[in-house]
């Protein structure tokens, strides 16, 4: 099973390379099936990310120590909730995580705009490969999350206590899911760059996805706040903590972003504070 994940990895970065190449050269040569191939190949992606993901759920549900992620970041007696958040606990998984939520993330807003939004389509698919593409560069090449020991350890290192808490199997989702679907009004704005359609038509396509984003991200701060003081008794819910501090800082962005869009949309006003954005 993980061969199968590790091959569909490897296939996921080619598909990505074709995507992004097919769908410039259809949005150049104004060629719609080139571009219809573009997105086909961003939804074959998803599907191989999504078999990578099951591969690595599969390994660590099973207990298969000879893979170098579930021997750091499970052991045979760890409770399945914290077995399947293990998914997200190490860096690796959490590249693999990412990228699933990136690519499906894509492949909505694809059937989300298969009808309208023809112009800036191929650039948003460009975009979303792209980022797609240094995430699976990543899988691939640098933290491959299927990497075999020369091995087989009779127990695993098991999940970090730390994590080993209800907030953290929701906390660390949750900033992922506002993270990852700001790329949504990102790629939009790329596509407008690109085609230059600066008006008003890619924020009110991407409203719903700004939103989704901030809320997200409000949620996530606040279930790690609460993680915080309930497990390292910080004695407030903020300590100045550099990963709090890291995890807050998109959320100022989004709340600004945010801001100056509803601005722009109802005033007609703030589009360079959009932008800067």
């Amino acid at each position: 099973m993980t061969h199968l994940g590790a091959l569909a990895l490897y296939l996921a970065f080619i598909l990505a390379i074709y995507a992004v190449v097919t769908s410039l050269w259809g949005a150049s040569r104004s060629r719609r099936n080139w571009i219809v191939s573009g997105v086909q190949a961003a939804h074959a992606v998803f599907l191989c990310v999504t078999v990578a993901v099951i591969a690595l759920l599969h390994a660590l549900i099973t207990k298969d120590f000879n893979v170098e992620y579930v021997s750091s970041y499970s052991s045979s007696t760890l409770p399945l909730q914290y077995t399947i958040a293990a998914l997200w606990g190490g860096q690796k998984g959490s590249l693999l995580f990412w990228t699933f939520l990136l690519t499906f993330f894509s492949t909505l807003v694809h059937l989300q705009n298969r009808d309208k939004n023809r112009e800036l389509m191929p650039y948003v698919t460009v975009t979303l490969m792209v980022i797609a593409l240094f995430f699976l560069g990543l899988l691939c090449f640098i933290t491959p999350p299927f990497e075999r020991l020369s091995f087989t350890p009779q127990e695993g290192s098991d999940l970090n206590p730390l994590l080993q808490n209800y907030w953290m199997t929701i906390h660390p989702p949750a900033l992922y899911l506002g993270y990852v679907s700001a790329s949504i009004p990102f790629a939009f704005a790329m596509a407008a760059l690109a085609t230059g359609k600066l008006g008003d038509v890619w924020i009110r396509t991407t409203r719903r996805w700004a939103l989704t984003s901030w809320f997200f991200l409000s949620a996530g701060n606040i279930l790690g706040g609460r993680w915080a003081y309930e497990v390292l008794g910080w004695g407030g819910y903020w300590a100045w903590d550099s990963v709090e501090n890291a995890a807050i800082m998109p959320w100022f962005t989004a709340t600004a972003y945010l801001h100056s869009v509803m601005i722009q949309e109802k005033k007609n006003m703030l589009k360079v504070g959009t932008w800067r954005s």
